[in-house]
Parts: C-alpha cells; sequence; structure tokens
C-alpha cells in the first residue's frame, strides 16, 4: 500500500498489480493500516482510494488464500467497511482504473464518490464462485433496486458508462485523467469549511437508515454545531470583504 498527501487530498493506493490488486492478507492489513492514519490525519481532508497499474483497482478477495485458509464466513474486520466496521468522518472518493469486482466492488460502494477510468467495470462476483455478498446491502439505495439485482443475481459486469447512468459513479474520464480528475474533485471538497462538509456527508446518509420525519430531526442535531462555529462566521464576513475564507474547523 502507498499513502501521500498533496494539497489535502490524501491517496491510497492498493499496490498489487501483478495480482490485479486482490485482497490478500498483506493487502488488507495495508488497507486497514491506510484508512486509520487517513482518519487520524490532519494535514487531509479528503481521501482517494486506487490501485495501482491501469488493469484493476481491485479484483476482489485473493481466492488462491481463501482456498488454502479454507475460509468460511470471512471475520467482521476482514476489510474496512467505511461506516459499518470502520467511521471515517471525512470524504472518501474511489478513483477506479479498471475492474472493481466483489471486494473491489465493495471498497467503490463504501466510498462517498466514485470517479471511473472509460474502461473501468463493475462487479459483484459472489454468485459465480458459491461467496457471499452481505456488504451489498446498501446496493438498492445507491441503485434502482431492480437494477441491484440483476448486479448480484447475474454476477455479470457492469461497465463504467452504465454505471454512471445507473448512479453507481459519479464521473467517466479517459484512463490518463483519471487521478487528476479525482484530484481536482477533492480538492474542491477540501477548499470548502471543514466542519460543513463533515456534516453534510453524515446528512447525506442519513435518508438510508431513518424515515422522514426523523431523519430532519437527526440533521438538525448535527448541523446545530456547525452554526454555533466560527466557521459560520467566517464564511459570510469573507463573502462581506471579497476575501477567501480562512477555516478553522472550529
Amino acid at each position: 500500500m502507498r499513502y501521500e498527501v498533496a494539497d489535502r487530498v490524501a491517496r491510497l493506493t492498493i499496490d498489487r498489480p501483478d495480482a490485479r490488486n486482490a485482497l490478500s492478507a498483506e493487502v488488507r492489513e495495508g488497507l486497514w493500516a491506510g484508512v486509520r492514519r487517513f482518519v487520524d490525519d490532519d494535514s487531509a481532508a479528503v481521501l482517494v482510494l486506487t490501485g495501482a497499474g491501469d488493469r484493476a483497482f481491485c479484483a476482489g478477495g485473493d481466492l488462491k488464500e481463501m482456498a488454502e485458509d479454507r475460509l468460511t464466513v470471512p471475520p467482521p474486520d476482514f476489510l474496512p467497511q467505511f461506516g459499518r466496521n470502520i467511521e471515517v468522518p471525512k470524504p472518501t472518493i474511489a478513483a477506479v482504473n479498471g475492474i472493481a469486482y466483489g471486494g473491489g466492488f465493495l471498497l467503490a460502494q463504501q466510498c462517498d464518490l466514485v470517479v471511473a477510468a472509460e474502461h473501468a467495470r463493475f462487479a459483484v462476483t459472489e454468485v459465480k464462485v458459491g461467496r457471499g455478498s452481505p456488504w451489498a446491502a446498501p446496493l438498492s439505495w445507491l441503485v434502482p433496486p431492480r437494477v441491484a439485482m440483476e448486479i448480484l443475481l447475474t454476477g455479470d459486469p457492469v461497465d463504467a458508462h452504465r454505471a454512471r447512468e445507473i448512479g453507481l459513479v459519479n464521473d467517466v474520464v479517459p484512463a490518463a485523467l483519471l487521478l487528476e480528475r479525482a484530484h481536482r474533485l477533492a480538492a474542491r471538497i477540501a477548499a470548502n469549511a471543514p466542519l460543513s462538509v463533515r456534516a453534510a456527508k453524515r446528512t447525506a446518509y442519513l435518508s438510508a437508515s431513518h424515515p422522514r420525519d426523523e431523519a430532519y430531526a437527526r440533521a438538525e442535531e448535527i448541523w446545530a454545531p456547525v452554526y454555533a462555529s466560527a466557521d459560520a462566521q467566517e464564511g459570510p464576513a469573507a463573502f462581506r470583504d471579497r476575501r477567501t475564507p480562512v477555516w478553522k474547523g472550529a
């Protein structure tokens, strides 16, 4: 795994291109370490997750390793699942540079935004190898239920343009521009008021787990400290004074 930060944007790269960035034990440990490092890194406001090479974002689990270990039900900490087994309050972007199958689909699904190269492919392939995908439970919130059903029942890949049509992907770009586009998107987010960004992320997920009235009530609680912050006064003052805001995150 490689972790680097530039312009308040962290990039975490799955670096096993010879095996299509499959999720070996070593890769999984590196993912955990990288995600935890990002969460604790005050110099990084947004994470871009990608894979090395141009063939694969992540091909999913290492099936040879699974066969050798006779893996049955993966343990809860098998892989970092943002918002499920690890809280990641800052925004995350998947830069999908090839196939995102199985566990690779999981990683892209768990990110808040997805930018895909034109040759990217997405698939929940578990039905083709007799494995399970309980982690795909949020899929019918991200895409129409019948589309989610087709993805899960067939295991067939969805190309990047179709993924954008159904709402799984935010943007599709030529492969040569993928990391640049993902970084630009991340930088736009990183330039915003950090408390507002984190509250906006939490608000966007409320409707997935709460009825409407409860979602409104929870949103009011989430945003109350933002309204009371120094940054809430800095934004209007900067607009009045025709200058760039200086965010304190407080």
